[in-house]
């Protein structure tokens, strides 16, 4: 026969957390034998062994004391259960775990493959390693706020820079990085830039996110607190389009 603490050093849990399971009704507390001693014997720690383990789970106190009462094959299929939500934790585990490596290495999210040959293709047209970077860090944040538009919109951005006249455009707006706010280039490049849209579109709107997001407006305040010069072409640009 065991006492408290030693059924608690065999088990590997404490004193305590065997009182808890006698006020929670989860372990029947044994009489105290003629010595004033609580004595635990053999079934005692297979009960608080089975206790600890579904504890350890994650299964409530509470469902752990109605299991007591469960037959055998209630329990079995209880233990089937916890098993399938204990599965489904460890695949949220490991996605989480996965999302802090990426965060560790530099990468908030995984962008699919022909995104980062985009990005490749990028850095090969000549455009320069700020604007790329740039660039992935805003699909990043699209592809995570918005997975089911961001696709779409990558397919028009990918079509646009394929077209070398506005592929030009786009290198213009990277080169006017640089230049001063008040550059009369940069008024022409937002005019570029405004009568190429209103060509590749026509009367259409170009493909935008959910109209109530705020990301866009997100990603271009990002843009241009970047750079003096792409705060005034974005300027310039909403200016042509509403005129």
């Amino acid at each position: 026969m065991l006492t408290i603490g030693q059924l608690a050093r065999y088990v590997g849990v404490s004193i305590k957390t065997i009182r808890v399971y006698h006020d929670k009704g989860l372990l029947p507390e044994p009489d105290r034998d003629a010595s004033g001693y609580r004595r635990y014997g053999a079934n005692d720690a297979i009960d608080l062994i089975k206790i600890r383990t579904l504890a350890e789970a994650g299964v409530p106190l509470a469902r752990i004391r109605d299991l007591r009462s469960a037959n055998d094959e209630e329990f079995q299929q209880a233990l089937r259960e916890i098993d399938d939500e204990l599965t489904a934790r460890i695949r949220g585990l490991r996605a989480t775990q996965g999302r802090l490596r990426r965060l560790a290495a530099g990468r908030l999210a995984p962008l699919p493959n022909e995104v980062g040959a985009h990005l490749e293709h990028l850095a090969r047209w000549g455009f320069t390693p700020r604007w790329v970077d740039l660039q992935r860090d805003l699909w990043i944040l699209v592809f995570a706020t918005h997975p089911d538009r961001a696709i779409t919109l990558f397919h028009d951005q990918a079509e646009t820079l394929a077209d070398p006249a506005l592929r030009q455009l786009f290198l213009d707006y990277d080169r006017a990085h640089d230049l001063d706010a008040d550059d009369p280039r940069i008024y022409d490049l937002a005019r570029r830039i405004a009568e190429a849209t209103r060509e590749r579109y026509g009367p259409d709107e170009p493909p935008e996110l959910d109209a109530t997001s705020e990301i866009p407006a997100l990603i271009q305040s990002t843009v241009n607190a970047s750079s003096p010069a792409w705060q005034r072409l974005d300027t310039l640009i909403r200016a042509q389009w509403d005129g």
